[in-house]
This record gives C-alpha cells, sequence and structure tokens, in this order.
C-alpha cells in the first residue's frame, strides 16, 4: 500500500517569498512538495523535503522560499516510501496567495479571517451534525490567511462519545482514545492535533488557506503558568508541570505549520510576518514568558509580573517602530481588559489568568508591562494599531479610551474579540476600567458552556481596502452572518 497523508495538509506563515507546506505520514517517508502558479501546474519547481520519522510523529514541513510575490501557488505533497523508494503516495494538492513584497505599489486588498479555542470543553467532531463547520464559513469568504489566536486544542479536556444536551437530544462525538482522557504522555498530546484534522472541515480549509497559528494555554494544561499545580487533580498521573510543559511544546511545534526560529530559541512562537503594503502581522505570546498566576498587583515590573516579558515587549516595540506598513496588527492570545479569573491564592484573594485584575485604578501587576508598552507606542507617534484576540469563548469589540481610563498615557485604539471554534460558549466577562475599556459590542450565551449547536461559535473577518486602505472589522456567526462592523479610517503620522 502506498504512504497515506490522512491528517491532510497545511500551509502557514505567508510571507511575500515564501510559505510553509506541512504534513504527516503514516509510516517513515520523505516529503516531496511541487509548486506553480498555475492549477495546470505547468513548469513545476519540485523541492526535496525531510525525512519524516518517529521522532516528529512522522510530521513534516518544507519552508518554500523564492516564490514569486503576491502570487497564487498552486502545491502538491507527495511521500516517498523509505522501505520501497520507488512507492510514492498519491499526490495531494493545495493553494495558497502571497501577500505583495512590502512598500510595493501593485496593491490588493487584503482580507483574512481570525478565531480560537478549537474543541474544547468537550465538545468533538459531530459527523452527523456536519463536523466543525465553522472552519468551512470560514474558507469560503476566500482569505488570504487565516488567524488562530491559540487554544489550538484542549489537551485538558476529555470527550466522552456522547454528551446530553439541555433539550434532551444528545451530541455525538468521533472519539479516540487519546482525546478521552486529559494528555499526559507526549503521544497523547499529539493525538489531539491527529483528532482535530480527522475533521473534513479543517482539512479542507488548512489545503486552501494559508494559517498564521499562536498558542494559549489549553495546548499544555488549563490556566497554566508557573505557579500550575496539578497534584490534587486526579485526571493527572504525571504530577510534573514543566514536564507536560515540554511534552506539549514539542507536540504543538510538530503539528503547527509555524516557521521555525534558529536554535538561539527553537521554540519561539512570537514573530513578525509582512503582509505587504497595507499590513504587518506581529504574531506574540503571552504564555511562554509569563510569572506566576497571582493576585497580580505587583506595584513595579519584575520577573512575577511578567506578562509578555521585557525582550519580547521591545522586540514587539521595536517592529512597530520600523514598520512601514498602513496597519499594524497585534494578534493576542489573550484579551487586555477582561476578567479572566483562576480561582483563589493561597490568602483567599482573586487569582488572575490574564492582564486584568480587578483593580479599576491605576495600573498593577501585568498591566505595568501592557501600560509601558502603550505609552511607548504612543511616544513613537506610532498609528493604525489594532489588536484581535480570542479565549474568551465569546465575540466582542472593545474601544480604549484615554478619556475614561485611570492610565491615560496612550492613543485610543480598537481590539476585537473572536471564538470558539466548535468549544463551548461562555460570557461575557467583566470589564477593567484601568485602560477605559468601552464595549462597543458583544454577543455571547445566555448559559455557560453553550454547545456548538447552539450558534454561539464566532469568527472574525478583517478586510482592507486597497485604494482608501480602510480597514473593515466583522465579526460573524456560525452561519457566516456579520453581526457587527467596524470601518477604520487609516490615520497618517
Amino acid at each position: 500500500m502506498r504512504p497515506q497523508m490522512a491528517h491532510g495538509i497545511q500551509s502557514g506563515d505567508p510571507k511575500a517569498d515564501g510559505a510553509i507546506i506541512w504534513t504527516r505520514s503514516d509510516r517513515p517517508a520523505r516529503l516531496w512538495v511541487e509548486w506553480a502558479t498555475t492549477a495546470s501546474f505547468a513548469n513545476a519547481t519540485r523541492v526535496r523535503g525531510p525525512h519524516m520519522l518517529e521522532d516528529t510523529d512522522f510530521t513534516g514541513r518544507v519552508d518554500l522560499s523564492h516564490l514569486p510575490a503576491g502570487q497564487e501557488i498552486f502545491y502538491r505533497v507527495v511521500l516517498q516510501d523509505l522501505h520501497n523508494e520507488r512507492v510514492l503516495s498519491e499526490a495531494m494538492n493545495g493553494h495558497l496567495r502571497l501577500p505583495a513584497v512590502a512598500g510595493s505599489t501593485a496593491v490588493r486588498d487584503v482580507r483574512f479571517t481570525w478565531s480560537g479555542d478549537t474543541a474544547g470543553q468537550g465538545w468533538g467532531i459531530n459527523e452527523a451534525w456536519g463536523g466543525m463547520k465553522i472552519y468551512e464559513q470560514m474558507r469560503k469568504v476566500g482569505p488570504d490567511f487565516f488567524l488562530h489566536c491559540g487554544d489550538t486544542i484542549y489537551a485538558d479536556g476529555p470527550m466522552a462519545a456522547q454528551v446530553k444536551l439541555p433539550d434532551g437530544s444528545l451530541w455525538t462525538n468521533l472519539v479516540t482514545e487519546d482525546v478521552s482522557k486529559v494528555a499526559e504522555t507526549l503521544n497523547e498530546y499529539r493525538g489531539r492535533y491527529r483528532y482535530n484534522l480527522m475533521d473534513a472541515n479543517v482539512r479542507r480549509m488548512a489545503a486552501d488557506v494559508p494559517q498564521i497559528w499562536q498558542w494559549d494555554d489549553h495546548e499544555v494544561s488549563n490556566n497554566w503558568s508557573d505557579s500550575k499545580d496539578v497534584s490534587g487533580d486526579p485526571r493527572y498521573t504525571e504530577k510534573n508541570v514543566p514536564l507536560l510543559v515540554a511534552r506539549a511544546t514539542k507536540a504543538f511545534h510538530e503539528y503547527a505549520p509555524l516557521r521555525r526560529t534558529a536554535d538561539a530559541e527553537s521554540e519561539r512562537v512570537y514573530r513578525h510576518l509582512p503582509q505587504g503594503p497595507l499590513l504587518d502581522m506581529f504574531v506574540v505570546d503571552m504564555r511562554s514568558y509569563r510569572g506566576p498566576n497571582s493576585a497580580n498587583l505587583q506595584t513595579v515590573e519584575n520577573e512575577e509580573s511578567a506578562f509578555m516579558g521585557r525582550p519580547q515587549i521591545a522586540w514587539l516595540l521595536d517592529g512597530l517602530k520600523r514598520s512601514k506598513a498602513t496597519w499594524k496588527v497585534i494578534a493576542a492570545d489573550m484579551p487586555i481588559g477582561l476578567h479572566v479569573g483562576d480561582g483563589k491564592t493561597a490568602q483567599g484573594q482573586d487569582k488572575w489568568e490574564a492582564i486584568a485584575n480587578g483593580d479599576d485604578g491605576t495600573p498593577l501587576g501585568r498591566e505595568l508591562e501592557i501600560a509601558r508598552l502603550l505609552r511607548e507606542i504612543k511616544r513613537a507617534h506610532i498609528k493604525n494599531v489594532v489588536w484581535l484576540t480570542a479565549d474568551v469563548h465569546y465575540t466582542a469589540a472593545h474601544y480604549f479610551d484615554p478619556s475614561k481610563a485611570k492610565f491615560t498615557d496612550f492613543a485610543p485604539f480598537w481590539e476585537f474579540v473572536s471564538g470558539p471554534l466548535n468549544a463551548g460558549g461562555f460570557g461575557p466577562n467583566k470589564t477593567d476600567a484601568t485602560f477605559g475599556m468601552q464595549v462597543m459590542y458583544q454577543k455571547a450565551p445566555a448559559e455557560a458552556n453553550a454547545p456548538p449547536s447552539s450558534g454561539m461559535q464566532f469568527f472574525g473577518q478583517v478586510d482592507i481596502d486597497a485604494k482608501t486602505k480602510a480597514m473593515t472589522v466583522t465579526l460573524k456567526d456560525l452561519a457566516g452572518a456579520s453581526l457587527y462592523a467596524k470601518t477604520l479610517a487609516p490615520q497618517h503620522a
């Protein structure tokens, strides 16, 4: 039998002259990729990829380079069986669209989608319902790329074969051994990614639309930080959280279609992805460098109050200052001004998972880092910065207004929230007044952990007009209906 690619193909981290191509084999194999600028594959270029062995769960990727900027790229992936090199898999075809070179005068409209939170709270692939069909809705709008803002899996969320719904009907999950319990072993973490790729909607979009991934907590375990303790959680036989983080990190980097960085920090997730003269994407990591989740009331910045950490903040500010693109999008895995709790401290204080700390006064704790970032953006006269995020399992539009804030030394900006993707619906969350956040729109379910069948699943769509350079952000639902739209005119320095 020929080698198989049961988990499909993905492309990711598009840039003007390159993109990642990913797949997984069912056996030891070598990856080959052919690409062309036409669907007929006339004058195709063939690229030899890596050997795919057990040490990467048979996953492999090629960083296609020297591609023609701004072009549609048609590619096909073939596996060569290492047991018999004359045996090749059937080709699997994919498609992607590259951005223009930064500073190019050949500008076209930009469209992308974003969301987060895939297959959480026990809501998995219900094939009778159509599977994770919100992925098909995103594919149908024809985006240049899809931004996944984290919780790409729910390693800590076991799935049952059936879940009884409030109306008495049953939600039926496709279940594998790896999703029937919390992930602890490396294979169980890998199994969560394999599971999501069993869904036909996910595979179809992944083959047609490049993705930009970041991560948050559920790739490892709920609300993990340096203070995470699973010693009292009977679901875990492995109580060593750093070891769980290590296994989860390896699985994420094996399955995410992201471009790897140098060995100086080979597991780095934060990165800058230029998307032509209209857009720069700054993908941040609010998980890997944070201090322990705490009461979040520190009065000075230190290791305990760190959220993104000083090196990442310095990198982000430098990139924003250098950017010549009209719009600078900060892709964040958590919102700025929403309360996201994490239980209580040993002293009985509220413990916090995100930035906000339940104190509406001047910045404290992790807010100090964000205040410094916002102040420096203002002082450097950086215009047209927009934040996109997910995490809270509902959709919202937030306007941060210094005239209504306790900390006022920043320029006003927008943050848009979307999600979940085939996970439980929650919210809305309480808001924090430190940065003057105004809720301009929100939609959330009436009950906690609403099933995907309730319709409370959301994604966002961003359109940048090549002529006016205006950015329109539209919040959409499971059916693809537009719920709210905001058009932002570009500001000039």
